[in-house]
């Protein structure tokens, strides 16, 4: 289900320059950086991508979707960490990512780090946004 306009409570802004291979910035200053193609895909490696920028995006929503899951279910994730792997590659399109969500909560057994994780991806709004679109798996 999507949100109305009326509803949103932030927008975030920012602008490209010579797409994946120059500078991206956002409104308010706080985000400026140079974006290039990585080694692997011909690129200098110079600065970020923007495959790096979604994995920071997702792995930081992702652990916000967990906090919230966590108090739920009234489960400790003290000293949690989640790791987005973001890969891109050629598929019949053009090129495509897939993602890859892992996560480290120390004070939990597997089985309910894996309950966690599968609740947070109900909830976390980029799962939402790439479900059906995009593989994304959780580990």
């Amino acid at each position: 289900m999507s949100i109305q306009q009326s509803e949103v409570l932030y927008t975030a802004v920012a602008t490209a320059e010579n797409g994946r291979d120059g500078r991206v910035a956002a409104d308010d200053g706080k985000l400026d950086v140079v974006v290039n193609p990585p080694k692997e895909m011909g690129g200098s490696g110079a600065g970020t991508n923007p495959e790096q920028l979604f994995a920071a995006g997702y792995s930081a929503c992702f652990q916000g979707a967990l906090g919230v899951v966590a108090r739920q279910e009234q489960a400790d994730i003290t000293g949690s960490t989640v790791t987005a792997k973001v890969g891109i590659g050629k598929n019949d399109d053009g090129f495509g990512i897939i993602v890859e969500i892992s996560a480290a909560i120390p004070n939990v057994d597997a089985a309910t780090a894996r309950n966690l994780l599968e609740k947070a991806h109900q909830v976390c709004p980029y799962s939402k946004a790439t479900r059906g679109n995009i593989t994304v798996t959780l580990v």
